[in-house]
């Protein structure tokens, strides 16, 4: 039964553009995602219980997602049939660590009463930097 549905799930692979789409989409956002990156944004929630419980969650999509594209593209390279967006996206992350650190930080002072403008328009600016490097809207 399980075989038969990725079979299905192959075929579509190849036959559905809308569904090739998606996937390539799934394939794409995964070789962005960046889980330790996420942990660090997850630490602004200050209830450990709360935080632990909703990380846990999206830890297990992330796993399962990953395991299900690598199912269906037999691959466990990310974007191995689009090397040059591979390539791309590997050589910008290294830059948006430091900016998600930066946000994440600043978020913090923001939340622990902060409120000059300046620390605003930061925060503001590295939400375009990170959406400009990730190439996405944020």
């Amino acid at each position: 039964m399980r075989e038969a549905r990725i079979q299905t799930l192959k075929e579509m692979l190849a036959g559905w553009p809308l569904f090739k789409t998606l996937i390539a989409n799934v394939d794409m956002v995964l070789a962005k995602t960046d889980l330790i990156v996420a942990r660090h944004y997850a630490h602004l929630v200050q209830d450990k219980e709360l935080r632990e419980s909703i990380f846990s969650k999206i830890t297990h999509e992330h796993m399962l997602t990953t395991q299900a594209l690598n199912l269906l593209q037999e691959t466990t390279v990310r974007l191995s049939n689009n090397p040059m967006l591979a390539d791309s996206i590997r050589n910008r992350l290294p830059y948006l660590d430091p900016l998600n650190h930066l946000q994440v930080e600043m978020i913090q002072r923001y939340r622990n009463g902060e409120e000059d403008e300046k620390l605003k328009l930061s925060i503001q600016r590295t939400i375009n930097g990170i959406a400009a490097g990730l190439r996405n809207t944020g």
